[in-house]
């Protein structure tokens, strides 16, 4: 049974993604099953035949030849309608399923089509409304401004004077997108049970999939996930979200703020509204990191087409119908591998792989380690921050589908994410390095999260074969000083929690026996100044002052620091049982020192002063 817009109703009424509803609906509709079978499978069938023909004959050997070809496989998804284009999106994101090559092509493929008629459109408006569209709007243009594979987006006024945008769905789109889904998910089945050589879950994959397309049918969730992100961003005054206005919108039509602005990747556009693009692009990036690091509610399609600067030096996002979220583990799982990856340690980031769900517990790694290193030692010699991001995931998707890895779809839309964003980056900043952006966000997290397992990665991070290092601990602190937010009344809280509890006992004994070494060495300097007379020659001699020097002058540099701050911790130090006990053994300490010392003079030893 269809209704006036060609939707069958079974399936316009199934609002969440479910295979066994899907089946039994088409099951019932074999006429509609068979033609759209000779649509998509005839096409695929030959499309796949002559890869298998030139397989054997040894053609596909060419690097040219296979870019083509998967060229061709892109622009035919496209031509498949929605499903497909959506299906070929979450592939490009698979480097677990997708050879290297082809997802360079189906990270091209547009999610863009002709638009519907527009007495479709207004059809199912005023159906969806149950009004008629004078009574909505003042005006509402016919011709949309703009038409992707789920919907168009005409521009309009509602009653009382204010300019919307007004994105409506393709007719017969629920009905389409879950016959597709119906194909191609026993053309997974049948593919998991018969080719022995495909390890990654293809119906899983289907059902992801599946599961993201309803979602993003359904405009009250897009809604929902607007004010969401509004609610998240509300104390960032540069992030504009445009208001939903609900009286106008149902699950097939999303009524929304019109936004005046200029695509980012416009550049001379954005400089004619007085506005800096590099200053947009930071913009971007720090609220890319917060949604990811922070909130854990990310923005999974940053296009150029949804990020706008508009005339009052702000940055709207637009179309939350793609949003992902990234549990608290996940989030402080990848902060970890970062610095694994920072400090080289492959071993443990072949863990982190399997803390955070790319490989199975029993997996053997020892042949994944050195993999891991080929990557990323070559991409680590120019430093994280310059890092290319573009290359390092190329690179990483190769050991991806050739080990048995099986990518979380938050990991694939994070990706995603992120190789959009440099990408706009680029065309306004040709050095732009994401990676190296991104660093100072990592550097900060580190120093102010007071996560335990983020407290272990501190340490890590700030020891080098067992031993502190100052000058990993003075490169953190220049990272985290460069975040223009930089909390440092939180991180100097932190600090000092962290230091005084359990598990900064370690930090602690290297911390105590370095101001002990310092101290010593200090006033043996100093006396050795007034038996030479040479102050100068001495202390730029004297290495680790130099380096106390030099930390001291970068924590000056940090933004809104103040040695007053310290201070006010004084007495908290004080107070701690651990404050009191590190200061008797540090006086302890520097006395046992001054003691030998004098000894050994004494004796008529010679000293060494280092």
């Amino acid at each position: 049974m269809e209704n006036k817009l060609g939707d069958f109703i079974e399936a316009a009424g199934l609002l969440e993604y479910d295979p066994a509803a899907i089946t039994k609906i088409y099951r019932g509709h074999p006429i509609r099953l068979i033609s759209r079978l000779c649509q998509t499978l005839i096409p695929l069938g030959s499309f796949l035949l002559k890869i298998g023909i030139e397989k054997l004959l040894g053609s596909l050997n060419n690097q040219d030849q296979t870019k083509k070809r998967a060229k061709e496989f892109a622009e035919l998804l496209a031509k498949l309608g929605p499903a497909f284009i959506k299906a070929g999106q979450a592939l490009s994101t698979r480097p677990d399923v997708v050879p290297p090559v082809v997802l360079e092509e189906l990270s091209q493929l547009q999610d863009q089509l002709p638009g519907f008629e527009p007495e479709l459109a207004m059809a199912c408006i005023e159906e969806d409304l149950k009004n008629n569209i004078d009574n909505i709007f003042d005006q509402l243009d016919r011709k949309p401004i703009y038409a992707a594979s789920l919907g168009q987006v005409h521009k309009g006024i509602l009653k009382g004077g204010t300019k919307v945008a007004v994105k409506i769905q393709r007719p017969g789109l629920r009905e389409q997108i879950t016959l597709d889904l119906y194909i191609v998910r026993n053309l997974a089945q049948w593919l998991k049970s018969n080719i022995k050589f495909i390890r990654s879950d293809l119906v899983a994959l289907i059902d992801e999939l599946g599961t993201r397309v309803f979602e993003e049918m359904d405009y009250y969730n897009e809604a929902s996930n607007a004010e969401r992100f509004k609610r998240l961003h509300q104390d960032n005054p540069r992030i504009k979200v445009p208001e939903i206005f609900m009286n106008a919108t149902s699950r097939r039509v999303l009524t929304m703020e019109w936004i005046d602005g200029v695509k980012l990747t416009n550049i001379e556009a954005v400089k004619k509204l007085g506005i800096d693009p590099d200053e947009m692009i930071e913009i971007g990036v720090n609220c890319s990191l917060k949604q990811l690091l922070e909130h854990g509610f990310f923005h999974a399609d940053p296009h150029p087409g949804n990020l706008l600067a508009l005339p009052d030096g702000n940055l709207c996002y637009l179309d939350f119908g793609m949003m992902s979220e990234v549990s608290r583990e996940s989030r402080t799982g990848l902060i970890q591998a970062v610095v694994h990856l920072v400090n080289k340690k492959f071993n443990k980031l072949s863990k982190d792989f399997v803390d955070l769900g790319f490989l199975a517990d029993d997996i053997d790694l020892e042949p994944i380690v050195p993999a891991f290193e080929k990557v990323f030692t070559q991409a680590l010699a120019v430093g994280v921050n310059r890092m290319d991001f573009k290359s390092v995931t190329d690179d990483l998707s190769g050991i991806m589908y050739k080990f048995p890895f099986r990518v979380p779809p938050y990991y694939a839309l994070i990706i995603r994410s992120l190789i959009t964003l440099e990408g706009i980056a680029l065309s306004v900043d040709p050095n732009f390095k994401i990676l190296g952006a991104a660093y100072p966000y990592f550097a900060r997290r580190l120093m102010e999260d007071n996560d335990p397992q983020l407290r272990n990665s501190l340490k890590e991070m700030i020891f080098e074969k067992n031993k502190f290092s100052w000058n990993k601990l003075d490169n953190l602190l220049t990272s985290a000083a460069s975040q223009a937010e930089l909390d440092i009344k939180q991180l100097t809280d932190q600090v000092f929690d962290f230091l005084f509890s359990n598990n900064g006992k370690s930090i602690r004994e290297e911390v105590k026996k370095e101001i002990i070494v310092q101290i010593d060495q200090l006033g043996w300097k100093i006396i050795n100044k007034f038996k030479s007379k040479q102050q100068n020659t001495i202390l730029k001699s004297n290495t680790k002052v130099k380096s106390i020097r030099t930390a001291l002058s970068l924590i000056k540099k940090i933004p809104k620091f103040k040695f007053h701050i310290i201070l006010k911790h004084m007495p908290k130090f004080l107070i701690k049982s651990e404050g009191r006990q590190m200061s008797l053994e540090i006086a302890k300490g520097v006395t046992e020192k001054s003691i030998v010392r004098l000894v050994k003079i004494a004796a008529g030893t010679q000293v060494d002063p280092q």
